[in-house]
């Protein structure tokens, strides 16, 4: 455990100093992880096993509410690695495919997991995120880490050895001294925040609506777990079927379109929900579980990911959209990838810098391959090469490859990749005028939130310094 430092120097990177409150009670610890969600509980389970004194804040209590339900099939590695798939599996419907829908194409197409490169990881699961996330939490405690629930991470501030962090608690604050900090805290990102370094992301803008149904209308036999996504106007839904019978449905559209709302978020969804008539037909017999969820413009990036004292994994370093169902993947694998550099800074700090900086384009390598694909999923020469796919050099083994998360296992994709690439522009400029009204139009978004956020940022500014 680390010792508690008397009076620690400051350094470039603190934040605002703290007071000595000697009302505040002082506890210590090797690393502090803020978030207990799925990034959190992996990264404290993996240091934790390796000795070291691990702290995890989480802000709510498990179980608790999250969005994010569909898991990709290299999600599982990683669960076996942590002991957990037995447990995983007894809350998960089995996914084996995603069925792609676009009523300018007729037919649904289905990409099978089965067809991939390496065959080897033929389905994942669809899972309750609050039972999901609270397995893994409990697995981090049984590993040794100390878990708080209902703790928030009021503020940080680095010192020349370590961070100290102030929490509230139910009993009250606590000032914890810490030799590392891992933000693992989601689209909180109190470090992105803190530090000033979280962004709206340059390249794409998206909002989202979502809520769950009972009663919807399901694919047949072993299809029933599969995914199903619709095309419509605005974006894109996605539709999860759950083992309890009840079913996530969210649409993810531009935020140009969220501002049209005249209505509650649950009438304005279903109005959305009725611009798609796919969707509209599995849903014809369903009835809400509750009030839908409507979120403003949630696509981020941080401008960096990690510093001497610190990392940041998972959603607090980046979001983009969950059109791949990546999110919980690249969280995972991202605590994995820190877990080395996180022991290295605290037991070899000669190569910590080495480790950090692998860790971090192992990070944007996989979070990049994911985003072209992304940038583009609306476009119509996307559209038309996923509702005809054909494995011309492979190129359907290695695109369902990635959609599995297949990217750091050292499966020979990239090429294959490269060249579905090259159909993609080929595909562009014969459809040129098409594809650039939609280029056309993403952009336009992207500058209208841009636009939108520095209004916002001066509207701030003018009122403080009016005093308001």
């Amino acid at each position: 455990m680390a010792n508690i430092p008397r009076d620690p120097p400051a350094h470039p990177d603190d934040g605002p100093a703290l007071s000595r409150d000697s009302r505040i009670a002082d506890s210590a610890c090797d690393v502090f992880v803020i978030g207990g969600g799925p990034a959190g509980s992996t990264i404290a389970t993996l240091l934790a096993e390796r000795g070291l004194d691990v702290v995890v804040a989480e802000k709510d209590a498990h179980p608790r509410f999250h969005i994010g339900e569909s898991l990709l099939p290299m999600n599982l590695p990683l669960f076996e690695r942590l002991g957990v798939h037995e447990q995983i599996g007894q809350i998960g419907l089995v996914k084996r495919a995603a069925e792609l829908n676009s009523a300018q194409h007729g037919a649904p197409v289905s990409l099978r997991f089965a067809d991939a490169w390496d065959k080897c990881h033929p389905y994942a699961y669809q899972v309750r995120r609050s039972e999901f996330d609270r397995i893994l939490f409990d697995r981090c405690m049984a590993a040794g880490a100390r878990g708080l629930q209902r703790c928030r991470v009021a503020s940080v501030r680095f010192t020349a050895g370590g961070a100290q962090l102030i929490t509230t608690e139910a009993d009250g604050k606590r000032r914890w001294h810490c030799r590392f900090v891992v933000d693992a805290s989601g689209r909180d990102t109190v470090l992105g925040r803190q530090l000033n370094i979280k962004r709206r992301h340059p390249k794409h803008a998206s909002s989202a609506l979502y809520a769950h149904f009972h009663g919807a209308r399901r694919l047949d036999g072993k299809d029933e777990g599969n995914i199903s996504l619709f095309w419509f106007e605005y974006g894109w839904f996605w539709f999860i079927p759950l083992v309890d019978g009840s079913t996530s449905v969210g649409a993810v559209c531009a935020p140009e379109y969220m501002r049209t709302r005249r209505s509650s978020p649950t009438e304005f969804f279903l109005e959305t929900v009725n611009l798609c008539p796919q969707l509209a037909e599995r849903l014809r017999n369903a009835s809400l579980c509750g009030p839908a969820t409507a979120t403003g413009n949630y696509s981020y990036l941080c401008s960096r990911m990690h510093g001497e004292r610190y990392v940041l994994i998972g959603d607090a370093y980046a979001f983009v959209d969950p059109v791949f169902s990546s999110g919980v993947f690249l969280a995972m694998n991202s605590a994995f990838l820190a877990a080395d550099a996180v022991t290295a800074a605290l037991r070899d700090p000669a190569h910590a810098p080495a480790l950090l900086r692998r860790f971090e384009r192992q990070v944007n390598r996989g979070l990049q391959q994911f985003s072209w694909f992304i940038f583009r999923m609306t476009s119509p020469a996307m559209r038309n090469l996923f509702m005809a796919p054909r494995n011309m050099l492979r190129m359907q083994e290695a695109l369902l490859s990635l959609l599995a998360g297949d990217l750091f296992s050292g499966t020979p994709i990239h090429w294959s990749l490269r060249s579905f690439k090259l159909v993609y522009y080929t595909a562009s400029i014969m459809q040129w005028h098409a594809n650039f009204t939609a280029w056309r139009k993403r952009r336009r978004m992207v500058r209208s939130e841009r636009t939108r956020a520095f209004e916002e940022q001066g509207d701030l500014v003018h009122s403080a310094s009016k005093g308001v």
